[in-house]
């Protein structure tokens, strides 16, 4: 176990200080980080048991990794597009899960057009 889980309000810190990025809460009290309207993370309390998870998208190479760990799930609904929910907030520490975070924003911000990518201030990718 990793310990020293993401706290909701570290994750919205996190998430508010990547560039560009906005939050809406929606589907019953999620918090959903996107850049250029597209989601790269979400928390939320899905689940019976009303738990804080943390969802986010992965590359191809970091979501065959991670649904390998205890703790981590490929996201219901998401899964196909490579997203992962995680589970049991001791699967990640605070660190890997920010890393992952960050990696997801910048998954979704190359998927940007660059004409998007301009208006939002964000550097030139490819």
């Amino acid at each position: 176990m990793a310990g020293n889980p993401l706290t909701r309000d570290e994750f919205n810190s996190f998430c508010a200080a990547l560039p560009a990025s906005t939050n809406v809460v929606q589907w019953g009290n999620a918090s959903v980080w996107k850049v250029g309207g597209k989601i790269f993370a979400i928390c939320s309390s899905w689940g019976s048991e009303g738990e804080q998870r943390v969802n986010f998208k992965c590359s191809d190479m970091a979501y065959s990794m991670l649904i390998q760990e205890e703790g981590i799930v490929p996201a219901p609904y998401l899964a196909r597009a490579k997203w992962v929910r995680v589970e049991d907030p001791d699967a990640l520490s605070k660190e890997d899960c920010c890393a992952y975070i960050k990696a997801a924003h910048a998954i979704i911000t190359a998927k940007l057009t660059r004409k998007q990518r301009q208006d939002l201030g964000l550097a030139q990718t490819s």
